[in-house]
Formats: C-alpha cells, sequence, structure tokens
C-alpha cells in the first residue's frame, strides 16, 4: 500500500509539473502573440499613412488633369469660332 501511494503522489507531482511547463508555454505564446498584433498595427499605421498621401496625391492629379481638360475643351471651342468665321 505504501509504494501505491508513493506511485500516486510522484504521478501527481509530475501532472502538476507538466501542467506547470505548459502554463510557462503558453504564456510565451501569449507574449509572442502580443509582439505580433503590435508590430501588425505597427505596420498597419504606416501602410494607412502611405494610403493617405497616395489618395492626396490622386486627387492632385486628378485637379491637374481636370484643368488641362478645361482647357483643351476652351483652345476647341476657340477654333471652332475660327472656323465659322472663315
Amino acid at each position: 500500500m505504501m509504494y501505491v501511494l508513493i506511485g500516486l503522489s510522484l504521478t501527481l507531482v509530475g501532472v502538476a509539473g507538466l501542467q506547470f511547463f505548459y502554463l510557462a508555454y503558453l504564456e510565451r505564446v501569449e507574449l509572442e502573440h502580443k509582439k505580433r498584433i503590435r508590430e501588425l498595427e505597427r505596420r498597419l499605421r504606416s501602410a494607412d499613412y502611405q494610403l493617405r498621401e497616395a489618395e492626396l496625391q490622386i486627387d492632385e492629379q486628378a485637379k491637374v488633369i481636370e484643368s488641362f481638360s478645361r482647357e483643351e475643351v476652351d483652345r476647341d471651342e476657340v477654333w471652332v469660332d475660327v472656323i465659322e468665321d472663315a
């Protein structure tokens, strides 16, 4: 009976040790996940900034293109007047 109790106590110590190391492993994984999330959030902020800069640049280019289009329409109207006068 004494050997059974010793065996049972050693088994329980082994299970408790296994749980302790598994808990330490889970904490390590959690820290890695938090680190990865912080890195992804940093990259997201950077990408968001780049996106906003690109959108501003596209808006500026669209305005320039629109101004050139208006000038082209104005020139066409002038040529129409010149051709009609001739």
